[in-house]
């Protein structure tokens, strides 16, 4: 069997848990990232590979070369002032591109904005309130446009909050770091890193083009709902909730800006996929098992 080749724009949490999930699935791999750092080789859970530099300072052109070889493509970068890197640097690659079979760019919910704690699928409109969901909009629009000029295949991923045995709220309550905002109807939706994990692995396998997806669990929830749980796992006291006109930091304001629910059952049916984290509460419960 011939060698997967996959290149992955950035290597965070969903990248290496997507990249352990074929590791765990014994997939052939032929691996090459891009980070911050200098160009360097890397061994990730036995699995060696080439991480190439990357940022507005130096590009390594060894990408190039990699790019125009590789067969899938998951793209978890950001924009950067309302641009997407990527195709700033890169679109004349993808273009000359003939053997790529998929293409994954990671946006977010946040390009829904607020909806005042109702239910939003792929269909709703998307209106959103902070910078962040400004410039994912955008960057979905511009990868769109792309797929369309070069006949690229292109499903796009609106991920919701994302957490995980490394980053998760009872870490975070367990140093005193969660701040609670008394806000009504303030419904928020997540993900374990471990179902995106599992449902980018399907769908290499069940693509359609040109389709979009929310990565969501079945429960949306208030922040405060999840943190009494986290707490009482803990045996800590819950932190006391302040009013929003008191909140100092600007990106926890942004949070409780949008309100919404967010729809998953395209993303069960299309991809026969079952949570294995249905809710906060499973999630939890394997972390506090897990770690505490």
């Amino acid at each position: 069997m011939n060698k997967v080749k996959i290149f992955c724009f950035g290597f965070g949490q969903v990248a290496e848990g997507f990249i352990n999930k074929l590791i765990k699935e014994k997939i052939d791999l032929d691996l090459s990232i891009t980070s911050r750092q200098e160009s360097h080789q890397v061994n990730f859970n036995g699995l060696k590979f080439s991480s190439y530099k990357f940022d507005e300072d130096k590009i390594d052109n060894e990408i190039k070369i990699k790019l125009d070889d590789a067969t899938y493509i998951l793209i978890s970068i950001p924009p950067i002032n309302g641009d997407d890197q990527v195709i700033k640097y890169f679109e004349n690659n993808f273009a000359n591109n003939k053997n790529c079979k998929w293409i994954t760019y990671l946006s977010a919910t946040s390009v829904y904005g607020d909806h005042q704690g109702e239910w939003v699928n792929e269909t709703s409109d998307t209106r959103p309130t902070s910078i962040n969901g400004v410039n994912r909009l955008k960057a979905e629009n511009s990868w769109k446009n792309l797929s369309s000029k070069y006949k690229l295949p292109l499903q796009i991923f609106r991920l919701a909050g994302i957490y995980s045995n490394e980053l998760n709220i009872l870490k975070r309550l367990k140093i005193g770091e969660v701040q609670l905002v008394d806000k009504k109807n303030h419904f928020f939706s997540r993900i374990h890193v471990e179902d995106i994990s599992n449902i980018l692995f399907k769908s290499m396998s069940n693509f359609k083009n040109n389709e979009t997806y929310n990565i969501s669990d079945d429960m949306p929830a208030s922040q405060m709902e999840v943190a009494e749980y986290g707490a009482k796992l803990l045996k800590l006291k819950k932190p006391t909730p302040i009013k929003l006109e008191n909140l100092k930091n600007e990106m926890l304001k942004n949070f409780y800006k949008d309100s919404k629910k967010v729809d998953n059952k395209k993303m069960k049916y299309f991809f026969k996929y079952n949570l294995k984290y249905p809710s906060y509460i499973e999630g939890l419960d394997y972390i506090f098992h897990d770690i505490f």
